[in-house]
């Protein structure tokens, strides 16, 4: 059970009647998503109607609603289905995922427009920091990304770039590259040769393309072949 002193309120509307309980916030959520138990999450079996009076709901109305008074089920489907109250400490942490998943993204899939070279998270972030860019915790990272762009482009010389590029790996090498080209991109073609040797059209995040080049440089010791087909 959780420290009732730490729990928050979960609670579910059904028909106008409230249910309520009382949780730990990160635990809540994780039982929501199947990653730890109902008693993790629980500060309490109770279920109430109003927590902070400290009213309880009556098994009466638990039957009615829930089709059953066992309190573990009907907490179950309130944490499930109703509202959770985040502290202010899990809305900072949810604010710091989401910002360091954007510069992750912003960094494989950008280029310094001035030197073609990769933007690194550190410098990214630093821009980031003076631009002032406000990230939503609760905006999937995807939707947010032109935004923190648009803002960084008036501190850094950035440009978001894919790269399609043609790859051709001798035999000796060709099978144990497989797990690499699939780690850096897309694959949209690849073509096994009558020597053995591979041959790949693919799509690279422009700012992984440098790691990408060097991996399979370090695998071939030198003996792959490159081609930029298109950027866009």
């Amino acid at each position: 059970m959780v420290d009732i002193d730490k729990a928050i309120i979960a609670k579910l509307r059904v028909k106008g009647e409230n249910f309520e309980i009382l949780v730990d916030c990160d635990k809540a959520l994780e039982f929501r998503h199947g990653k730890c138990g109902l008693s993790d999450a629980l500060a309490t079996k109770d279920i109430f109607k109003d927590v902070r009076k400290g009213e309880h709901a009556s098994e009466k109305h638990m039957k009615e609603f829930f089709g059953t008074g066992d309190p573990n089920k009907v907490a179950s489907e309130i944490i499930k289905k109703g509202d959770i109250q985040l502290t202010t400490e899990y809305k900072h942490k949810l604010k710091e995922e989401k910002r360091r998943q954007i510069i992750n993204m912003i960094s494989r899939n950008s280029i310094n427009a001035q030197t073609n070279k990769p933007n690194p998270p550190q410098r990214i972030e630093r821009a980031m920091e003076q631009a002032k860019v406000n990230v939503d915790e609760f905006r999937p990272a995807e939707e947010q990304l032109d935004m923190v762009v648009k803002k960084l482009s008036a501190i850094m010389p950035i440009r978001m770039e894919v790269r399609e590029v043609m790859i051709a790996i001798p035999a000796e090498y060709a099978a144990n590259s497989y797990q690499i080209l699939k780690n850096y991109g897309r694959i949209i073609k690849d073509e096994w040769q009558n020597d053995g040797g591979l041959t790949v059209v693919m799509e690279v995040p422009a700012g992984m393309q440098e790691g990408f080049e060097s991996e399979l440089n370090k695998l071939t010791h030198g003996n792959v072949n490159f081609q930029l087909l298109k950027a866009k």
